[in-house]
């Protein structure tokens, strides 16, 4: 079947809310490491999946699905040693007093609980997120989301404020700015009855337009949250588990300690497998009073799997090949800079890189910028090199590949990236 008779019937059988990447969109039928592979044998070079975050197939991990599966698949109502073995490991990586593992199947359901835990906790129902924030697709985590864009409204108790700014001429003081907006968020949600339940962040801040530095820039906000009397809840979903590569979870390179933290998918390399970690006191009126049940998260496949990520992050030294692959990435793409002048404000942490796209070398309001990173973007897949857009309007080129990414595909996407700038007007 052609991509076009394939594109088609996609069309027909799952409706036009299912989105694809690319203007000649790609059939992947097989992964291996950070390489993927179309229907025609062709490989690509993949920069852009965090889900399968120790690489797409690893063996370990495949083999520990495959083994769990022939012998047992169930939920948490029974006991079992491997899920507590697992929470107890993931717990000792992120400090802070967080005593608590409740598991979900996937980011947005975690998002979910996170917020019920905090609006609980506090009596109140007003929370507070970055003006394109994505933290889910369930009702209550679409509601938090504003990247879904206007048609899906924030929540009637949901306020924004502006996230940090790339290039901001004072960098460490963007947190004392997010501060100084807290409070007016707050004083609004007051105002109308909802009080201050919670603010919540994606610790790399990637739908934002990825703005990961200076590291710490972020205490005076929490320092904020606290004061006003609400939760921080840190979104891990994209920035942990060794993505930045100087620390396991994002939120550590700031210093700050959340009172709550969301992961997703890349916890289990893909398998429907996320949680809460959450302060013990947050907890236990809440699974007194409150009658929550999750069917299959933490499920035994799943979590035979999230063990195998951890033990692949730690054998195979992947926190330290993002910082040093990262930041090998990181220079590659400031050296482009100083010869594209459509490039400006590289940044990044570890694996999780950005960089600005600008007409002519200047920031544009309109559709300039976004045209031009589409064009980057669909230029490097003709290279079979695989990225994606992302910020308020989709002008941030944002890589961020599997962990296992290398100084040869660095090079390999540097050198694409060199030759789809050239091709381009200046």
């Amino acid at each position: 079947m052609s991509g076009g008779e394939l594109l088609a019937r996609r069309r027909r059988l799952l409706g036009p809310a299912y989105r694809h990447f690319y203007e000649d969109p790609v059939e992947i039928v097989r992964g291996e490491g950070v390489h993927l592979f179309d229907a025609a044998g062709n490989e690509y070079l993949d920069a852009y999946n965090n889900v399968p975050c120790v690489g797409h197939a690893h063996p370990r991990v495949v083999a520990a699905i495959a083994d769990q599966a022939g012998r047992l698949n169930t939920h948490t109502r029974y006991l079992a040693a491997p899920i507590l073995d697992y929470a107890e490991r993931l717990l000792a990586t992120l400090g802070g007093g967080l005593g608590h593992l409740m598991f979900t199947c996937s980011g947005s359901e975690a998002t979910d609980l996170a917020l019920r835990i905090a609006r609980f906790q506090s009596g109140r129902r007003g929370v507070v997120v970055t003006a394109n924030a994505y933290h889910g697709l369930t009702t209550a985590a679409s509601e938090v989301s504003p990247s879904l864009g206007p048609a899906v409204a924030p929540g009637e108790a949901v306020r924004t404020i502006a996230a940090p700014a790339p290039g901001a001429a004072d960098p460490e003081r963007e947190g004392e700015r997010m501060a100084a907006e807290l409070a007016v968020a707050v004083a609004e949600l007051e105002a109308a009855g909802h009080g201050f339940a919670a603010f919540l962040a994606d610790s790399i801040f990637s739908s934002d337009g990825v703005v990961p530095d200076p590291a710490g820039f972020l205490r005076p906000l929490a320092a904020a949250v606290a004061a006003h009397g609400g939760l921080y809840v840190a979104d891990e979903v994209q920035a942990g588990f060794a993505r930045t590569g100087e620390a396991m979870w994002g939120f550590q390179r700031h210093g700050i300690e959340p009172d709550l933290v969301t992961m997703g998918k890349p916890m289990g390399n893909g398998m429907p497998i996320a949680a809460v970690a959450a302060r013990a006191e947050l907890v236990e009126e809440f699974g007194r009073t409150i009658r929550y049940f999750n069917t299959f998260g933490g499920n035994s496949v799943s979590i035979v799997a999230a063990t195998a990520v951890l033990d692949v992050i730690e054998d195979e030294g992947l926190l330290a090949n993002a910082a040093a692959t990262g930041a090998q990435l990181l220079a590659a793409l400031t050296e482009l800079e100083g010869r594209h002048p459509l490039l400006r404000h590289a940044r990044g942490a570890g694996l999780f890189t950005g960089v600005d796209v600008a007409a002519a070398g200047k920031p544009t309001a309109g559709a300039d910028s976004a045209a031009l990173a589409d064009a980057i973007v669909n230029g490097l897949r003709r290279h079979r090199v695989l990225i994606a857009a992302t910020g308020p309007r989709g002008d941030v080129l944002k890589i961020r590949p599997p962990l296992p990414f290398a100084a040869a595909d660095v090079d390999r996407l540097a050198g694409a990236l060199d030759d789809v700038l050239a091709a381009l007007p200046a």
